[in-house]
């Protein structure tokens, strides 16, 4: 275990891809990564259609889904509505886990807590959409004897849950890029997007008709907390293709927090359901925790240097 200085203590960091970039499984090698350094470690899996995180971190079961615990989704009934419609914050969002139930949570030997926002395939016809669990990832957060704990959010594929505003209450924003053009393009806009969140730019409100949800809605942009954006390169194979990704990265002005190489032993752990070994890129997941803490401290000091 580091003992160093542990600047992503309290941070939610958001994981984001275009389909197939592997963001489910940089989330569970970053999680155990964070782990190994010596952060309390909470995963949140936003992603509403994808399957298998919980076997992928070895947890035999899912959890009961927050969504549950939060009083089901607005469209059938429930009280949990889509930020795009209403704005508000989720009703005690904030989870410590030390008296929280424990059908909501499952948490392994390396003390990495796992919830799920919940999955729409088995809500049935005209369940309308996926936004309620959108909600629940921007605003839960969760503590451990007081102490707030490092979460991952894994989100689904695209941009759709970044332009519901749920990437607002993200510090880090990280998206996972295969080598394809594709990748880094989502890449490129992800940035561009949390570039306008930070200059102010304020969402889309016209299809809102009351005065106090169109002030929350600017409000929760407004008091953005995203400090950076990083991107993860994943399957990556031999250096010429390392080299001219990092070039494309660095014409674009992305900040690359490192890269995770290609390994077929984690397509076949995920075929059979099996718990995902990061044993064989342990030093490449350290210097990818030790990057995010170098950007983080960096913005954090650009950020005090502002308000001077």
């Amino acid at each position: 275990m580091n003992n160093g200085t542990k600047n992503l203590g309290g941070k939610r960091i958001g994981i984001f891809g275009k389909g197939g970039s592997g963001k489910s499984t940089v989330t569970v090698f970053l999680a155990k990564a964070l782990a190994d350094r010596g952060y309390q470690v909470a995963v949140l899996d936003a992603d509403s259609t994808n399957f298998g995180l919980a076997q992928a971190f070895g947890f035999r079961e899912s959890p009961r889904p927050l969504l549950d615990y939060f009083g089901g989704m607005v469209f059938q009934g429930g009280q949990v509505t889509c930020p795009v419609e209403d704005p508000f914050p989720l009703p005690n969002s904030e989870i410590a886990l030390n008296t929280f139930s424990k059908e909501y949570f499952v948490q392994n030997s390396a003390g990495i807590s796992y919830f799920s926002c919940g999955k729409i395939c088995d809500k049935g016809p005209g369940a309308g959409c996926d936004g309620p669990m959108a909600k629940i990832a921007r605003d839960a957060t969760f503590s451990s004897q007081g102490q707030p704990l490092a979460t991952l959010v894994d989100f689904k594929a695209g941009f759709e849950d970044s332009a519901r505003g749920a990437i607002t209450s993200m510090d880090t924003v990280i998206v996972v890029a295969d080598p394809s053009r594709t990748s880094v393009e989502v890449a490129f806009y992800m940035k561009a997007m949390v570039e306008q969140i930070q200059a102010g730019v304020l969402p889309s409100t016209k299809h809102m008709g009351n005065p106090e949800d169109i002030a929350m809605a600017q409000k929760v942009f407004l008091q953005s907390k995203i400090r950076h954006t990083a991107i993860i390169m994943n399957k990556i194979i031999g250096a010429e293709m390392e080299a001219y990704l990092r070039s494309k990265l660095k014409e674009m002005e992305l900040d690359l927090a490192g890269i995770v190489y290609s390994d077929p032993q984690i397509m076949e752990q995920w075929m059979k359901g099996e718990e995902l070994m990061a044993g064989a890129h342990k030093k490449e997941l350290a210097e990818i925790v030790s990057n995010l803490e170098m950007l983080d401290s960096k913005h954090e000091r650009a950020a005090v240097a502002m308000t001077k």
